[in-house]
């Protein structure tokens, strides 16, 4: 997948482990425990550094998309 001119390293739809740890979506604070949450990627949200949007599998306390650095995102 080409968005803006660099190769993406995940693509839609693509199961995925997410790295939560320390993350905070809204009034959810991801611990120590969840460093490998299963989802799938939506899309690709920010080229400069990778970032991605990811659907989650389970939701946790109502989060069920997370957007996540390339970093934090091993295939699954």
């Amino acid at each position: 997948m080409n968005i803006g001119g660099t190769m993406a390293t995940f693509v839609p739809g693509q199961a995925v482990r997410v790295n939560l740890e320390g993350i905070q979506v809204g009034a959810v604070l991801f611990h120590a425990a969840v460093n490998a949450a299963v989802g799938h990627i939506v899309r690709q949200t920010v080229v400069d550094p990778p970032k991605y949007l990811v659907k989650l599998l389970f939701s946790f306390r109502g989060v069920s998309e997370v957007e996540v650095t390339e970093d934090r995102i091993s295939a699954a």
